[in-house]
């Protein structure tokens, strides 16, 4: 059964090389409802991007030159070649206006996916939206808010995030069930980063971990604690390692992630009161513990 699945895995994704090959449109799928927010968004395996899925607003024309799709580069965990286990919260984020990245081709019911990835797809992810913003012939022209940028990931995903933040381009790094392993350490095929790279990371960090229970909560929470040169949050839900991304529209963790690209890649005031203020979103949680630092 395995092999078959895998097999059907592979004949579907060649199919897809074949429809770009021929100039066959994208393909293209809904996740739930398309998610919660203003812009109902679709899954996408664009024809020339086809090692990555691409999720984003179906309607663009509500995008341009005032209002345009800040980017968010998404590294799955175990550094899955295929974000099959974030559609939902990945979905949600986008209604929501972004124009998201994330590495692995589009996932195929049933199969999961084989081979890894490296840190280096997040950056190639940046490229190719750039170049759509400055192609004429992509629905995309002109619509990508190119100097409003993350780099985010889940576990391995957020190591690899943390390989690329230095990035000049990235406007803000979230860092989801992760954290540095010591010096190097962790298991292979892992980004073999060490404490002192933390402090290349140039924009505002937002770790947002499992509670205790998370196997990478006292990695995140050790790196919180180290990066003081530029503003950091930590957030903790007390769900262990798995985060909330397959509960419907991502549940709690899309919630807070929201909040936060909506406050650093658009300037939303109204989304920072989830994080800042005596009377801030996660001050009043029963469910949230954070410790922040060099926000204003």
């Amino acid at each position: 059964m395995k092999l078959t699945l895998i097999r059907i895995g592979i004949l579907t994704f060649s199919m897809i090389c074949w429809m770009s090959v021929t100039g066959q449109k994208a393909v293209t799928k809904v996740v739930e409802d398309g998610g919660t927010g203003p812009h109902k968004a679709l899954m996408i395996a664009e024809p020339f991007l086809l090692t990555h899925t691409v999720f984003r607003p179906e309607d663009l024309s509500k995008f341009g030159k005032d209002h345009k799709l800040p980017i968010i580069a998404w590294g799955n965990g175990a550094c899955a070649n295929s974000p099959w286990e974030h559609v939902n919260f990945l979905s949600e984020v986008a209604s929501y206006g972004y124009l998201v990245i994330a590495i692995g081709p589009m996932p195929v019911e049933g199969v999961k996916p084989e081979g890894r990835t490296q840190s280096k797809q997040l950056t190639d992810a940046i490229d190719w939206a750039i170049a759509e913003n400055n192609n004429k012939t992509s629905p995309l022209f002109g619509k990508v808010a190119t100097d409003k940028v993350s780099v985010s990931g889940m576990s391995c995903g957020g190591l690899q995030t943390i390989e690329m933040a230095p990035d000049p381009r990235v406007t803000t790094a979230v860092v989801y069930n992760s954290g540095v392993l010591g010096n190097g350490g962790g298991m292979p095929g892992m980004p073999p980063l060490k404490k002192e790279d933390l402090l290349k990371i140039h924009s505002p960090v937002l770790y947002m971990l499992g509670g205790p229970s998370d196997i990478a909560y006292n990695n995140g929470m050790d790196d919180y604690k180290r990066i003081e040169h530029v503003p950091a949050f930590a957030a903790n839900l007390d769900v262990g390692h798995g985060g909330t991304y397959r509960q419907p529209h991502g549940g709690e963790f899309a919630i807070v992630a929201t909040a936060w690209y909506n406050w650093q890649l658009k300037g939303d005031k109204n989304a920072s009161k989830m994080f800042v203020g005596e009377n801030c979103g996660l001050c009043k949680s029963d469910k949230w513990t954070f410790e922040s630092k060099n926000l204003k």
